[in-house]
């Protein structure tokens, strides 16, 4: 198995086998907290190859800066899919994987990550940081 994407972003969507993403971003700003993320996707793309067909399950967590799961575990996303047999003209098949979320809680500024696993082992982790939003200066 080898990630070749792993990204947050505004939403992103599969079309013919193809991942199309839009809006990728790491950095959340905010003016006052806590404050709700209303809508956002963690896109995957990732190669299989033979070794691993089979029926595999993916976890996400939310991990804030001290280790904690910001959400709790029946709120994270999970599901399961299977790699069929790859046919022998070919040495790998690729899946993308689309996991849209909504109302994400942030309780304050800090860095974070989406730990995403498979098969209970972590695959990819993707760091967010949330910030003070600058404030505007007056304008005169």
């Amino acid at each position: 198995m080898e990630i070749l994407t792993s990204v947050i972003c505004d939403s992103a969507a599969e079309y013919a086998g193809k991942l199309c993403i839009m809006g990728a971003f790491d950095t959340i700003y905010a003016h006052h907290f806590p404050v709700v993320h209303p809508h956002f996707a963690v896109a995957l793309r990732i190669i299989f190859r033979p070794v691993e067909e089979g029926t595999h399950k993916v976890r996400v967590t939310f991990i804030d800066s001290d280790g904690h799961n910001v959400l709790p575990r029946e709120g994270e996303p999970n599901f399961e899919f299977k790699i069929m047999p790859i046919p022998e003209s070919t040495s790998f098949v690729t899946r993308n994987f689309v996991i849209s979320i909504q109302g994400l809680p942030l309780q304050k500024p800090s860095q974070y990550s989406f730990d995403v696993y498979m098969d209970e082992q972590i695959i990819a982790r993707i760091p967010l940081q949330v910030v003070v939003a600058p404030s505007q200066g007056k304008q005169g």
